[in-house]
């Protein structure tokens, strides 16, 4: 077998650059109470550091839902033939504040109709409203597994729904590399410069 290459140094740089900003590692490269809790999550960092700040700002019922969407491919469908009808029906799912919160009325949804339907009405349901049932039963997994592993570590489930500051804090731990500036009408500037719109497709387009 052939020796296994190293990372180049720039990648492992990031990556300690990354585990600083989350605060998982020290100025010694060292380990920190928060980065063991983080080892223990099996998803990317990030959405790691989102679950732990859902637990303190008292909204991780609501994160494990966005996180588990945001470690899989999105359920929501728009083939591009049927755009307008997809976009349509994905309206009901939509959130004028926040698309994080449109995975919580996509997820909220789903949860209530498969209570009282079968696989086969179920799969019909997610073909008429441009969801693909696979990916929600990924989704569903995944969240399944983030759930038992969150109570395994001794965190606690909110009882009162969380609001949009909270929620919105706890994720904005794991994405202190997405904040951007808004410069023009449709246009950011994010890190290092780079110039970013809004997706089309975002409730928060216009």
């Amino acid at each position: 077998f052939p020796f296994l290459e190293p990372p180049e140094p720039r990648y492992i740089r990031d990556g300690f650059k990354l585990l600083h900003e989350l605060g998982a590692v020290d100025e010694r490269e060292r380990l920190t109470d928060l980065g063991r809790q983080l080892a223990r999550l099996p998803v990317d960092v990030r959405i790691g550091r989102m679950l732990l700040a859902g637990r303190d700002e008292h909204c991780l019922r609501e994160l494990l839902i966005i996180a588990s969407a945001l470690s899989v491919p999105d359920a929501r469908e728009r083939p591009l033939d049927r755009q307008q009808a997809a976009d349509a029906k994905h309206k009901a799912f939509a959130d004028e504040q926040s698309d994080f919160l449109g995975f919580v009325k996509l997820w909220t949804f789903y949860q209530e109709q498969a209570k009282h339907l079968s696989q086969a009405k179920l799969r019909k349901l997610c073909q008429t409203h441009f969801i693909s049932y696979v990916r929600m039963r990924e989704w569903h997994d995944v969240h399944s597994q983030l759930h038992g592993l969150a109570l395994e570590m001794g965190m606690r489930l909110n009882d009162i729904d969380g609001g949009y500051e909270s929620i919105h804090c706890a994720l904005l731990t794991g994405l202190l590399g997405n904040i951007a500036f808004k410069t023009d009408a449709h246009e950011y500037t994010g890190a290092r410069g780079i110039t970013l719109h809004i997706f089309p497709g975002s409730a928060l387009f216009k």
